[in-house]
């Protein structure tokens, strides 16, 4: 079943029923705080399940949970976000890309609560891309490293509820969408070389692997993993302007601003080098081994 049949099929469904029918077609899902978009499971989208009994057992105990859905390799299912917030209108944008043929095929539209848009589109299982946005032009895309809250879900809002519902179907000819080349269009940046980091070592850290799975954070952990990755660089003795090039360009593909970049480093330099002491595990998760790419935070 693709995806727009699915969606189409959830219509009348109580949240059960729809996050049993996501699970039977192999979508995991999650539950979510009823009315809104918090996770009820400890690790949130990380314990999503296509598992029958898990995601029957999750609705059972919360009978009117919204539906929430991992994006990216793990789904199946990537999305791009036209967000309408005050004067932020992401139409404009979108409409643009799709004219470029950035983001015309797509597999589904769902209507969000909010007046926006969810664009549905496959992922391509050889390729990892990461959630980013860029809020001036109101487009997020949520790939690797997100989630989405899917139909029948509902959000409270200032008029009231309101559903996500499935709006438009695709041609039947959907493809990935080209996460970045669609950034690259609606916030172009110079391209500049990746910076050269000294083979130098005081514990053998790994650099290149550190900024890659910086790189890899999605909304929520991206501040969290630049503060983490910041103080393992300066406990090994590497300077603040190097770990500043070395995670930079990393964190911004995740899709941090650079003056939230530049308070991260500098608050990690603080607790790296403060009272002489190492992080405290309050103040940044445990170092004890280098994160793999796929490894989140906790």
């Amino acid at each position: 079943m693709d995806a727009a049949a699915l969606l189409a099929s959830l219509t009348g469904l109580s949240p059960s029923a729809a996050a049993c029918r996501y699970a039977e077609a192999g979508i995991p899902v999650f539950p979510c705080v009823t009315g809104g978009k918090r996770p009820l499971t400890k690790r949130g989208f990380h314990e999503a399940s296509t598992e029958p009994r898990q995601v029957a057992r999750w609705w059972a105990r919360w009978p009117r949970a919204n539906i929430g859905m991992p994006t990216g390799q793990i789904s199946g299912l990537e999305v791009v976000d036209v967000d309408v917030h005050g004067a932020i209108r992401g139409f404009a944008a979108f409409e643009l890309a799709r004219r470029e043929g950035l983001t015309d095929r797509w597999a589904a539209f769902i209507r969000t609560p909010s007046g926006g848009v969810h664009a549905y589109y496959p992922a391509d299982p050889e390729l990892v891309q990461p959630s980013w946005q860029v809020a001036r032009a109101g487009i997020d895309f949520r790939g690797s490293g997100g989630y989405v809250i899917v139909p029948p879900s509902i959000i409270a809002t200032d008029a009231g509820p309101s559903a996500y519902a499935l709006i438009g179907s695709g041609r039947g000819d959907a493809v990935p969408v080209d996460a970045r080349a669609l950034r690259q269009f609606l916030d172009p940046r110079p391209a500049r070389p990746m910076p050269v980091i000294p083979v130098e070592r005081t514990d053998d850290i790994d650099v290149e692997r550190i900024a890659r799975w910086v790189g890899m954070r999605g909304e929520g952990e991206r501040n969290r993993g630049l503060f983490w990755a910041s103080c393992r660089l300066i406990e090994a003795g590497i300077p603040p302007d190097r770990v500043r090039a070395a995670l930079g360009p990393a964190a911004e593909r995740a899709g941090l601003p650079t003056p939230e970049i530049e308070t991260t480093i500098r608050s990690a330099h603080r607790v790296a080098r403060g009272a002489q002491s190492a992080p405290t595990a309050s103040s940044v998760p445990s170092h004890a081994a280098q994160p793999s790419s796929g490894q989140v935070l906790s």
